[in-house]
């Protein structure tokens, strides 16, 4: 894939989302075990994105407090847990097969484009911290800092989610 493609791709990700989400909704045919199932993997990837917005300083720096000290994507690892609950919590293959194939594309393009952008930035910055030669970096948690980062946003939709889905058990 060009790079063009996967920068429009990754930029596009949001509204591709709601469209898959709204999908979904309409495909799910949930009961409540699948519903607690699914909460048991989704709470702990929001949970996780909360944790990586309140220590990214998005476009300022290269993040290496919180769960940047494990991982490189904290943000899209919770994103896939959060969509992998909610493909569960649906009890449809249909959007589990919709869930997955909307993670997998779009994220690998916002991963790749993601990396080059802070490669050109950050003067080889981040690919010292990729290949982990860079020094982990020491930083509070910040609830006003998981708020700039509009984190609300992702708790709110994930919330309305499971309720539209326990509504329709």
């Amino acid at each position: 894939m060009s790079a063009l493609f996967l920068k429009r791709l990754a930029r596009l990700r949001v509204p591709i989302g709601f469209v898959c989400a709204f999908i979904a909704l309409a495909l799910a045919r949930p009961s409540w075990r699948s519903l607690w199932l699914g909460l048991a993997i989704a709470v702990p990837g929001e949970l996780l994105r909360v944790w990586a917005a309140g220590h990214i300083e998005k476009g300022r720096e290269i993040t290496r407090s919180g769960p940047y000290r494990f991982f490189r994507h904290p943000l899209y690892l919770g994103s896939t847990l959060m969509g992998l609950g909610f493909a569960v919590a649906a009890a449809s293959l249909t959007v589990f097969l919709l869930a997955v194939g909307y993670l997998v594309i779009t994220l690998v393009a916002a991963v790749r484009t993601e990396e080059a952008a802070l490669d050109e930035r950050f003067a080889g910055e981040y690919s010292a911290y990729r290949e982990g030669r860079a020094k982990p970096v020491r930083r509070a948690f910040s609830v006003s800092r998981v708020m700039a980062n509009r984190e609300h946003r992702a708790l709110a939709g994930i919330t309305l989610a499971f309720l539209w889905l326990a509504y329709r058990v």
